[in-house]
């Protein structure tokens, strides 16, 4: 009798606890999404990294018309001010990613995953979901990337002009006269 009288509170204890459970699709999506932060993280730092290089390479050709006697010092200046710009850019970067990857990566995931499927991926087990999840990655990654270089390049370009000017002046080259290709933000080729 006493078993009787605790089904109802048993089977509502039960009903919530999987309710409690049960996620939207959104939500599901948003977990990923959250997992994902380190890589998404890693793609700012990875602009920043091949911007950074961009610039060294246009100042690698211009470092040929400083008198030899001052190469190695303008070059080792020119690293510094490369690495103060990387060190300004990449956080901003990277916060800018973060930031981008819901809107750049959610209707990806939304319309490429069941709910099932991102609760396969969000508990990491092998299974169908993890190759079908990797096999969408780069097309969110692309998209990820080129939302962050079109929303930053407003902030990163002016940067990126200051930078290259400020070179070409400490290895005493005319910033007008140089024909040294200026560097521009681009996304990660994969």
């Amino acid at each position: 009798m006493l078993l009787k009288s605790k089904a109802p509170l048993l089977a509502a204890a039960l009903l919530l606890a999987v309710s409690a459970q049960a996620q939207t699709k959104k939500e599901l999506v948003q977990k990923v999404i959250s997992l994902q932060t380190p890589a998404v993280e890693s793609l700012g730092r990875t602009v920043a990294t091949q911007t950074s290089g961009q610039v060294l390479q246009a100042v690698a050709g211009g470092l040929q018309r400083v008198p030899a006697d001052k190469r190695e010092a303008a070059a080792k200046a020119a690293r510094e001010e490369v690495q103060k710009f990387y060190n300004e850019i990449e956080p901003v970067l990277r916060t800018q990613a973060v930031k981008l990857a819901p809107s750049a990566l959610g209707p990806k995931l939304e319309e490429k995953l069941t709910e099932e499927e991102l609760k396969q991926v969000i508990a990491w087990l092998e299974s169908s979901a993890a190759k079908k999840f990797a096999e969408v990655g780069p097309e969110m990654q692309k998209s990820l990337g080129d939302m962050l270089v079109a929303d930053t390049r407003p902030v990163i370009e002016p940067k990126l002009k200051a930078l290259e000017q400020t070179l070409m002046k400490q290895m005493g080259i005319n910033p007008a006269a140089a024909s040294a290709p200026a560097a521009r933000t681009s996304a990660p080729k994969k």
